[in-house]
């Protein structure tokens, strides 16, 4: 297998990268993890161990081959393995994360893709990019969210100017800090079908994307907070949603997508969903 990379982010999906939680624990780094920590309380590991394991069987049902980081102690987010990196149609990216406590994650990126004979494509290098604002939206389409802290604008602008040289249009989203990353409040269903929350995205970002003929389920402030729109599109119309986001998955449900829906109430706690666990390393191309 060495035909490694995506050109979208609703590709059937046959092969994604994740990180056993082994080191998982909640930290202060973002707003969802903060409001946990607030109630006084720590993650059951032994929940978190079974939420993981009902992700994982989720991407067996789906036909989805399943590739694992080396976890590291000190690292207890890498559960969260969208940001670390990101596969582009020419081959990984290393991002530059900004908090201290995650930028040691590049290392066993790097090595896991070095095992599986992966040429590096490119390492980001100025300012800070992190894979939750990375959105691939289909062939020749890419969005980049930004806040100035997780991923700024000196980040934004060298990812996009890496794609623009390869032909693709793209469109920097700006994004208020507390939101995280932009598949926090934005993240593709299928080729027309997104969901987002208009109450909080660009309007500039939305206009653009109806111009393109995509679509937007809406959610709400306290869905967005809950990790509902953070979910993984595998491709045929069917995707992996949190089972608390109800409401959402029956949304999607009366759109005629399939909807698996593991348990994820206390690793999304942490401020990460189904599309924070996983960074897809193999779709089918659309564009070929």
């Amino acid at each position: 297998m060495t035909d490694w990379g995506l050109d979208s982010e609703y590709g059937r999906l046959t092969d994604v990268l994740l990180c056993q939680p082994d080191h998982y624990d909640w930290f202060p780094i973002n707003a969802v993890a903060r409001a946990s920590l607030a109630t006084g309380e720590r993650p059951d590991l032994q929940a978190v161990r079974r939420e993981y394991r009902e992700i994982e069987d989720a991407l067996d049902q789906a036909g989805v081959r399943r590739h694992y980081l080396k976890t590291e102690p000190h690292l207890g987010y890498q559960v969260y393995t969208r940001d670390s990196s990101q596969m582009t149609p020419w081959g990984p990216m290393i991002t530059h994360m900004f908090k201290p406590m995650r930028q040691g994650e590049y290392a066993p990126a790097i090595a896991f893709y070095e095992g599986i004979g992966c040429r590096i494509w490119r390492y980001a290098n100025h300012g800070t990019v992190e894979g939750g604002d990375i959105a691939i939206i289909r062939p020749g389409l890419l969005a980049i969210g930004y806040t100035g802290t997780r991923t700024d604008l000196d980040g934004a602008r060298q990812l996009a100017a890496w794609f623009a040289a390869e032909g693709w249009e793209t469109r920097l989203v700006p994004l208020d800090e507390h939101f995280l990353h932009l598949d926090v409040v934005f993240c593709m269903v299928t080729e027309g079908l997104a969901v987002g929350c208009l109450q909080v995205l660009d309007d500039g970002f939305v206009a653009w994307l109806r111009d393109r003929g995509i679509r937007i389920l809406d959610t709400t402030y306290r869905e967005v907070m809950d990790l509902s729109c953070n979910l993984l599109a595998l491709g045929d119309d069917r995707v992996i949603s949190a089972r608390h986001s109800t409401r959402l998955n029956a949304a999607l449900r009366a759109e005629g997508i399939a909807v698996y829906d593991p348990d994820l109430r206390v690793i999304t706690r942490g401020g990460g969903g189904a599309h924070c666990m996983t960074m897809p390393i193999r779709r089918d191309r659309l564009a070929r």
